[in-house]
């Protein structure tokens, strides 16, 4: 239950981060590893499961067990990513960290078409940089972002409070921040769905405050929505019709510009967050996500989709699930899931899973991945 912004804090105390550290400064490690964690360190430490060394796990079965990859508990080790606490729960991770440097040097060059853009992503990720990530903004506008550390700067920016970071992608070429600011750039808009909070508008962005411009403060307000339905009742008056897709796909890097392309023309929500995912000599070892040895390109998009015309229910998600099957690629659990059983048990570890579940929650005490990720119970 450690928050990656105290982990940060205490690495970078120690002169070292976290190899990957995800988005949102509330995420825990042990969520992050039995789910999936995902940032601009990936395109070369993968995953954050990928950068786990050994973890303490309470299984369904009671036991306190010392899972690596190379013991008695390797299955567990590799099988405990995108287990959703449907094996046990980590009571002790022990991961691997990187040397930083004070400042993180930030370069965006912008491109107008996808072809290009990918094609840059994937030199940007054999080179000599630090970071790499970027932003599709519409069909002409793409931004490839690339961080490398550095010991000085010549002057910092600002992110946490009135100026919005991933509008600076298409303001500036060159921008310098401290190593803690930029692990966090995104936190302060949630990206940028804080949009849905009112927070971008300046009057109010100053209302809310610097301490309150963050994840924590957009995820009590979205379930306080979620609760009351205020939004659904102002689509009802409005004659709008939504469908949240709120998804993160990982898709081979060599089929990003065709998943692209579907994505703009059946779905639309823009902006779209780009991480490269490298292929580590691990990636394919983890049967409840895996992955193809090949780089990815993991798409993030968290919107609503609004139409005049009523769709079954899904009905976007569902177009989102079969095309990442088509191009070879995997979705994270998280989100809304339409699978059936047979689909999920192929594509999220079948029989693997049922090994695991046999020897480690027997009695089933946790609960089945199925059922929690996709039937909701």
């Amino acid at each position: 239950m450690v928050p990656y912004d105290a982990l940060v804090d205490a690495c970078l105390a120690a002169g070292v981060m976290p190899a990957v550290v995800p988005q949102l400064k509330s995420i825990t490690i042990g969520g992050a590893v039995a789910g999936v964690g995902i940032e601009a360190t990936s395109f070369r430490h993968g995953l954050v499961h990928e950068t786990v060394l050994e973890l303490d796990v309470l299984t369904g079965a009671g036991e306190i067990v010392t899972a690596r990859p190379d013991n008695e508990h390797a299955e567990l080790f590799h099988g405990f990513a995108n287990s959703y606490g449907t094996l046990g729960y980590a009571l002790r991770v022990r991961a691997a960290t990187l040397p930083v440097k004070r400042f993180v040097a930030v370069e965006h060059r912008r491109f107008g078409d996808a072809a290009a853009f990918f094609a840059a992503l994937a030199q940007a990720c054999s080179g000599d940089a630090d970071f790499v990530d970027g932003v599709v903004f519409d069909a002409g506008r793409l931004v490839l972002s690339t961080g490398r550390f550095v010991d000085a700067a010549p002057y910092l920016s600002d992110y946490t409070f009135e100026q919005i970071y991933y509008r600076s992608l298409l303001e500036r070429e060159h921008d310098w921040l401290t190593v803690h600011d930029y692990l966090w750039r995104w936190d302060t808009d949630w990206f940028w769905c804080s949009k849905n909070l009112g927070a971008q508008w300046p009057w109010l962005r100053r209302l809310y405050g610097r301490s309150r411009l963050n994840s924590r403060t957009y995820t009590r307000l979205m379930r306080l929505n979620s609760r009351l339905g205020l939004t659904r009742l102002l689509d009802r008056l409005s004659g709008w019709h939504r469908e949240s897709v709120i998804q993160d796909v990982d898709i081979p890097l060599e089929r990003a510009p065709e998943f692209l392309s579907f994505f703009v023309r059946e779905i639309g929500i823009l902006p779209v967050w780009i991480c490269p995912v490298g292929g580590t000599p691990r990636a394919d070892r983890f049967p409840l996500f895996p992955r193809r040895s090949c780089p990815y390109a993991n798409f993030g998009f968290w919107d609503v989709v609004r139409r005049r015309e009523r769709f079954p229910p899904g009905h976007f998600n569902r177009l989102v699930e079969r095309e990442v099957a088509r191009l070879g690629g995997i979705k994270s659990l998280y989100s809304d899931s339409y699978y059936s059983a047979d689909e999920f048990r192929a594509t999220y570890g079948g029989d693997s899973y049922r090994r695991l579940k046999a020897r480690y929650d027997p009695q089933g005490r946790l609960g089945d991945l199925y059922a929690k990720c996709v039937l909701r119970q």
